[in-house]
């Protein structure tokens, strides 16, 4: 919210960032320059000191443009990955037949990577960096393994905000191709077949912690949270401001 239709990820993630800002927090925002939102009445305009890196996926540099908004009447700043390759076509996830895009896998890396460096480039060490969504299921594996030495992320804590279900069938096979193509050789086998439920997984796997951000949460995806030993936050508590920013703060202590 507001660039994006009001899901329940869309409303989530704005309100969680605004609680964290009111209780004196700073926030940073980073999501896809989806085809579908209107710069000019958005007013985003490209940050030139940040664009201009270019990211390799599967042995291609693809340029990342970084474009900045304000979200009106409040103190935050959205940054967009943009990519006309990635990321100038309409659909978001899905095709209009509710089909998973073929190039999901790669717009995946192409946004892990573009936040991660446009976070770097910012010399910015954020204390927590909270992901919501299966879209986001690759950045504690690439903050925790390929930039596991970066100063910038040392100390920082992942928290990964956990949806109900939102697509059947699979991201292509070659996934895990792609992330060891940037040097990252650990257990990928499960993704061998990246559904829902094991990029979910993932996910949780190298994440700190765990907020159930959907009220119906399939059974396989809480027991990947049991399987792997992560503190979680159920959704009743999630939606308490007191409780959530409780959660958020022992993160950080």
């Amino acid at each position: 919210m507001p660039y994006l239709p009001q899901t329940e990820k869309a409303i989530n993630s704005f309100s969680v960032s605004r609680k964290i800002n009111d209780n004196g927090g700073m926030t940073r925002i980073f999501m896809p320059k989806y085809g579908i939102i209107n710069e000019r009445r958005h007013q985003l305009h490209e940050v030139i000191r940040l664009s201009g890196m270019n990211m390799i996926i599967n042995d291609l540099y693809m340029p990342l443009i970084i474009k900045v908004a304000s979200i009106p009447k409040e103190r935050m700043q959205v940054y967009f990955i943009d990519n006309d390759e990635y990321f100038k076509r309409k659909d978001l996830l899905l095709d209009t037949n509710k089909r998973l895009l073929k190039d999901n896998d790669e717009r995946m890396i192409f946004f892990t990577k573009g936040v991660i460096e446009t976070v770097k480039k910012l010399n910015w060490a954020p204390d927590i960096i909270h992901l919501h969504g299966w879209f986001a299921s690759l950045f504690p594996l690439y903050i925790r393994k390929l930039y596991a030495d970066d100063p910038i992320f040392e100390k920082c804590k992942i928290i990964s905000s956990i949806y109900s279900k939102t697509f059947d069938g699979n991201l292509s096979k070659n996934l895990i191709e792609k992330i060891q193509f940037d040097g990252i050789e650990d257990d990928l086998n499960s993704i061998s077949s990246p559904d829902f439920i094991s990029l979910n997984d993932l996910m949780i796997r190298f994440s700190d912690s765990v907020i159930l951000s959907s009220e119906n949460i399939e059974n396989e995806i809480k027991n990947s949270i049991k399987k792997h030993s992560k503190d979680s936050l159920s959704f009743k508590d999630s939606t308490s401001d007191e409780k959530l920013m409780d959660f958020l703060l022992n993160n950080i202590n």
